[in-house]
């Protein structure tokens, strides 16, 4: 039997999985949690665990643009000592895709600021921890192909979009 609630394609380490790069978790607090659960499906997915990534892994950034340049080839993803990580964050946007579509998912919660994740700003490429305007990969791919990404400081506003419209008595 499927479950009567939406799926929502939610970024793994918000759950408290230890899947970022420095090996942590960053759990949600748990007023947040029973929310999302009563209202989701909640589908777990690190897009760089998914490309291949271990954990712990250095730090990466995109270079020359955001998520949506990585996509089109004219920009790409370095791991902080020089290493080129792309194909692997394209291999994990893939993924997330994938996954969002098997589910139906119309709405995804992804970290903010990932290179992987992040939906609105995203760290400049420099590692000096300076925010530009711009998507990580899977964010970029999954909003390409009409799903609506948020971060976790955007729940209240996920919550809204996904409720269902207010009957009026005529």
């Amino acid at each position: 039997m499927t479950s009567q609630k939406p799926a929502l394609l939610i970024s793994a380490c918000l759950l408290g999985q230890p899947v970022r790069y420095d090996g942590v978790g960053k759990a949600q607090p748990d007023h947040i949690m029973v929310r999302l659960l009563d209202v989701f499906e909640l589908i777990p997915l690190c897009p760089e665990i998914q490309g291949g990534l271990p954990t712990p892994r250095p730090p990466a950034e995109i270079q020359h643009g955001d998520g949506r340049a990585v996509l089109a080839g004219s920009a790409w993803v370095k791991a902080e000592q020089g290493e080129d990580v792309t194909r692997a964050f394209l291999q994990g946007a893939r993924q997330a895709l994938e996954t969002a579509l098997a589910h139906d998912c119309r709405h995804a919660l992804l970290k903010a600021h990932s290179p992987s994740c992040g939906n609105r700003h995203i760290y400049d490429g420099s590692f000096g921890k300076h925010l530009r305007p711009g998507s990580g990969v899977a964010a970029a791919l999954l909003e390409q192909n009409g799903i609506c990404v948020w971060n976790e400081t955007e729940i209240e506003q996920l919550l809204l979009a996904s409720s269902p419209p207010l009957k009026r008595d005529n």
